[in-house]
């Protein structure tokens, strides 16, 4: 996949600029050494590791006409694939910045403060978007909503489909790669330190919901709160545009407060009610068993 940037001046091979200008065609080609990795023998085990989703586990179900169920734990292995699809985020970031963002910056002659966070705004709902639509359908699919209980009922819940499985690991992928998305974007120094913190807690959270078996209520606060920004930054768009529309920002404060108190009242019911009184509370690394009041 070819994305480059019109210049007037080619940069001297490897050095910052020439990085920043080609990242995505080098990125590429890292993730197609992978890809082509699963053709030959000698590199296919390792090549899968990255590619394919690991610790897959297949579970009988009783009936005889019932067919094994095929789930998914997390493992070591896991940071590997993170890695590989980190790579996918870059080029993903890429493309929607050239061919989408880029391309209307030219029309609209933004000044280099609204540039910078029509961009961001962009990239975020994009972003928002496809993660709301993706988190919904796995909500429905597994019936969370039509029985809340399951937030925290059968916990720990230490297997999982492939597709909530997927979902964490593209979560984490998209958040690791914005780490290296800040050269490639020429951050400002000054904005460096708010950029790693609202990443920093992005991945706080995802991740403890991961490795402490909570991925139902992970899931469902993740696709809430992602549905609040969403229309956050789509409303900025919209103001970019036209500075006299002020509608979406309402909207977003009233979902906003919402959402927190949704939020609130999902984690204290699931926390504080549901695994408070399961009768499994301890410590167990084997099981994947947190419920110690220490921990909640």
């Amino acid at each position: 996949m070819g994305i480059r940037k019109k210049s007037s001046k080619t940069p001297p091979v490897l050095s910052h600029e020439f990085i920043i200008q080609n990242h995505a065609d080098i990125v590429s080609c890292l993730a197609m050494l992978f890809l082509l990795g699963l053709m030959f023998e000698i590199t296919a085990k390792a090549a899968v590791m990255f590619v394919t989703l690991q610790y897959n586990v297949t579970i009988p179900v009783e009936g005889v006409l019932a067919e094994p169920v095929s789930l998914y734990h997390y493992g070591i292995k896991d940071v590997a694939t993170v890695f590989f699809y980190m790579l996918v985020a870059i080029i993903l970031h890429a493309v929607i910045q050239e061919y989408i963002l880029d391309k209307i910056n030219r029309r609209m002659h933004f000044s280099k403060t609204k540039h910078s966070k029509f961009n961001e705004s962009g990239q975020l709902s994009a972003f928002y978007f496809f993660s709301c639509v993706w988190g919904t359908s796995i909500i429905v699919s597994e019936n969370y909503l039509s029985d809340p209980t399951s937030l925290w009922k059968g916990y720990p819940h230490t297997y999982f489909p492939f597709q909530v499985k997927f979902f964490y690991i593209s979560q984490l992928a998209y958040w690791f790669h914005a780490f290296p998305e800040l050269y490639f974007q020429k951050t400002k120094k000054e904005d460096i330190p708010r950029q790693l913190l609202y990443v920093g807690l992005y991945l706080f959270h995802i991740i403890g919901a991961y490795v402490l078996n909570l991925t139902h209520l992970g899931l469902v606060l993740l696709v809430l709160h992602y549905f609040v920004e969403f229309l956050f930054h789509i409303s900025r768009l919209f103001y970019f545009s036209n500075e006299k529309y002020q509608k979406g920002f309402t909207l977003w404060a009233i979902l906003f407060v919402l959402g927190r108190l949704l939020t609130l009242i999902l984690s204290v019911l699931t926390v504080g009610f549901g695994l408070a009184r399961a009768e499994n509370q301890i410590f167990d690394l084997s099981t994947g068993n947190f419920n110690i009041l220490t921990i909640r």
